[in-house]
């Protein structure tokens, strides 16, 4: 490892090279995966680091393969080993991913540009973006010119030009440890890829009684949209799926408890000829009849493509959002924490949010407390409908709060469902208007239910933060393929060659491929309240059901208090700067449905059962900011040996000594004298942890003040505070 050392910028070029035998006498070692390859490479690049109006660094190699972007420094030395507890193995901290890039700038002369296709000039400056919302700078003032050409080029080339499918490094690794791959046989995630999954998920949900899985389109024969096996209707006749490619299909998605079911439909080909529509229409009065026979089953359709978000509403909304964390330096933080709540508001992302999550419970209400079947329409069933599905199953079912559960469903829904991560995610950078993070918005509306129900779900913020990151990691088939044909074709699966063996690749759920065992034990969460096992004399004769919602009252409810956007300790004087501007995000309740606010206020006026029917808190104040995913990297809006962070530590504390007296008391029952064995515990020693922990460790911590000293001058008394437009907020409260 080299001696690479920090520098104010600036240093004499005599100074640079005076030590740049140093760094070439201790190279650093690169490490590089199964498959992976050295590309491009530049020396003596300084990786800096934002502090203040003084701009720090490390020395080092700058490298890019057809795998990764990676800084080569010796940075790792300053953390102790509780620090890297919680190291990726397969990317590091000075990792990018190709994947992961998102945008690239160049400075010339103190001016950022776009960097793209080929330059005439080179920076002397670069600065990344990433889809992580890691901000990367890089110093090339004292590269020399060959390698600065070689490494902006290259690293130019290899994350911004378009890609065959066949050429994604997910196919090289995928070969060069065919031999080497082992599944961790503690992951028993259901696929869905057999037959036999869709059956075990149909008895799981007491749907087999009026629902059929089929083989239909086995080998894809019929659709290569749909998956090989689906489950549909039990009357509807199989010859109807290959009638018009699967299209006009009520898809089962879930049943409930009392027999109603959540199904999905895409649209039939828009047609111009009338003769054509009349079959059309003909064909869909048919299908409908066969889901949709009063008064025994009762059908509600819910068109997402035309009543709903649109795509480009998500992709725009999500665009501006992304920019308030993608801060280059301590200044621009600064200056944009002082319009944050503001900015905020406009990209909409919070309302885009909270409006998914009442149209799921809209949903569940039709199915929990009227007993109806819930038909979702969209033009091909695999961006919104499974958005919307998964979240009703959240929110009805236990079993997807399990973390075997919850992969699970995203295997069901949204992988055999034909959601396309490859052209949503962009990963072959073929066109950006495809791209819009659908499975990042389910990810976020999940971490609001983990965020209000900590106890009903066995995973943690944590492993929703690290699934998000796992989407532009490209040695998992899980997220960077359009459907389960287009994997099989190209992993040679329906290839006609039987010499060849197909290739055999690696899913996301095997954790150990990521984490250590010590890690892992961060994404499980410790406060998960299991459900109790019953005897069989409590279990005889018991129907399970939910148990609320079963009768609703005839009086409404006292609704919930509405919380504000920040922590009980908050300052007295923020909370009454921003008092104004909060009242503006709650919303009306006329906008709800009587029946709907009825049951919304219903279930959140009684305790909540943990294995039963779960509903999210709506109103705008309650649905936050995922701190831990967005906030992870910007060291000023971390609470040094605060947050929440704080609070799980006492918590598992508390664990250990009941669990420690608990093995004491066995002991002595059973007369044994086994040495006692501590729980593992990540968070002893609160006070030197990130409120982001594990992500954000000992970082620097900006000595500006909550509110800017420089803001001050402008502004007049406490009350001429509380009449601006634009209030200050601690991002860290957020």
């Amino acid at each position: 490892m080299p001696a690479l050392w920090e520098a104010k910028v600036g240093g004499s070029p005599e100074e640079i090279h005076t030590n740049e035998k140093e760094v070439t006498e201790k190279e650093v070692t690169l490490h590089l995966l199964p498959g992976e390859q050295l590309l491009c490479e530049a020396s003596t690049v300084l990786k800096y680091v934002q502090e203040d109006s003084c701009q720090h660094g490390v020395y080092g190699r700058l490298v890019c393969t057809d795998f990764k972007i990676a800084f080569l420094g010796d940075d790792e030395s300053a953390l102790d080993n509780d620090e890297t507890q919680f190291k990726n193995k397969v990317v590091g901290e000075n990792d990018i991913t190709l994947h992961c890039v998102d945008q690239i700038y160049g400075v010339f002369d103190e001016k950022k540009k776009t960097l793209f296709g080929q330059l005439k000039k080179y920076p002397e400056k670069l600065i990344i973006h990433c889809k992580d919302l890691r901000v990367f700078q890089f110093c090339l003032r004292y590269t020399k010119e060959e390698e600065v050409k070689r490494i902006v080029s290259g690293i130019i080339h290899h994350t911004q030009a378009p890609k065959l499918l066949k050429r994604l490094f997910l196919f090289s690794y995928a070969t060069a440890a065919q031999n080497n791959t082992v599944t961790d046989p503690k992951n028993h995630t259901i696929m869905f890829d057999t037959l036999k999954d869709w059956c075990w998920e149909l008895e799981r949900t007491k749907g087999n009684m009026k629902y059929k899985a089929v083989s239909v389109n086995e080998g894809y024969k019929v659709c290569e949209r749909l998956p090989a096996y689906f489950v549909v209707p039990t009357p509807l006749p199989e010859e109807n799926v290959q009638r018009f490619q699967g299209h006009g299909i009520p898809i089962w998605c879930w049943s409930c408890h009392n027999g109603s079911a959540l199904l999905k439909m895409s649209a039939l080909p828009k047609e111009q000829d009338d003769g054509i529509l009349q079959i059309q229409k003909s064909f869909l009065d048919g299908v409908y009849k066969t889901i949709h026979r009063p008064p025994y089953e009762i059908v509600k359709t819910e068109d997402l493509s035309s009543n709903f978000l649109s795509l480009q509403e998500i992709q725009t909304a999500y665009s501006k959002f992304k920019q308030l964390f993608l801060i280059d330096n301590s200044t621009e933080f600064w200056d944009t924490d002082i319009k944050w709540f503001s900015l905020l508001e406009s990209s909409s992302w919070l309302d885009i949010i909270r409006r998914c999550l009442k149209k799921a419970i809209e949903i569940t209400e039709c199915m929990e407390a009227q007993n109806m079947n819930v038909l979702l329409l969209e033009e091909n069933a695999s961006d919104l409908c499974c958005l919307i599905s998964s979240l009703v199953q959240m929110m009805m079912d236990p079993h997807c709060r399990t973390r075997i559960g919850f992969q699970s469903l995203i295997q069901k829904e949204w992988v055999m469902g034909g959601h396309c991560f490859l052209d949503r995610c962009n990963h072959l950078r073929q066109n950006d208007k495809e791209e819009v993070p659908v499975f990042l918005l389910f990810l976020d509306c999940v971490w609001q239910l983990v965020h209000q129900h900590p106890p009903a779900f066995e995973f943690t913020e944590t492993y929703l933060t690290v699934l998000s990151d796992s989407l532009y990691i490209p040695i998992f088939s899980t997220f960077f393929f359009n459907s389960p044909h287009q994997k099989d074709t190209n992993m040679g699966r329906e290839g006609q060659d039987t010499q060849s063996k197909p290739l055999n690749l690696l899913t996301v759920w095997d954790w150990s491929v990521q984490f250590e065992p010590k890690a892992q034990t961060l994404l499980k969460n410790p406060l998960y309240v299991e459900k109790p096992k019953l005897d069989k004399g409590q279990r005889k004769g018991m129907r399970f059901k939910h148990q609320r919602q079963l009768s609703l009252p005839l009086t409404q409810s006292k609704s919930s208090p509405k919380r504000g956007f920040f922590r009980e300790e908050t300052d007295h004087l923020i909370k009454n700067l921003l008092g104004k501007r909060i009242s503006k995000l709650i919303n009306s309740s006329d906008e709800l449905q009587d029946n709907f606010r009825e049951f919304y206020d219903s279930w959140h006026g009684k305790p909540t059962d943990y294995h039963g029917l779960l509903l999210p808190h709506i109103e705008g104040p309650e649905i936050k900011v995922w701190a831990q995913r967005y906030l992870r990297w910007i060291p000023e809006a971390q609470i040094l040996g605060g947050g929440r962070v704080a609070t799980m530590s006492k918590l598992l504390e508390m664990m250990e000594e009941v669990q420690s007296l608990q093995e004491k008391i066995d002991e002595r029952h059973h007369s044994q004298q086994a040495p006692q064995a501590e729980a593992p515990c990540l968070l002893r020693n609160s006070a030197r942890l990130s409120s982001l922990f594990p992500f954000a460790l000992l970082q620097r911590h900006s000595s500006k003040p909550v509110l800017p000293t420089s803001g001050w001058k402008a502004l007049g008394d406490e009350d001429d505070l509380a009449k601006r437009e634009d209030e200050f907020v601690d991002l860290g409260d957020v």
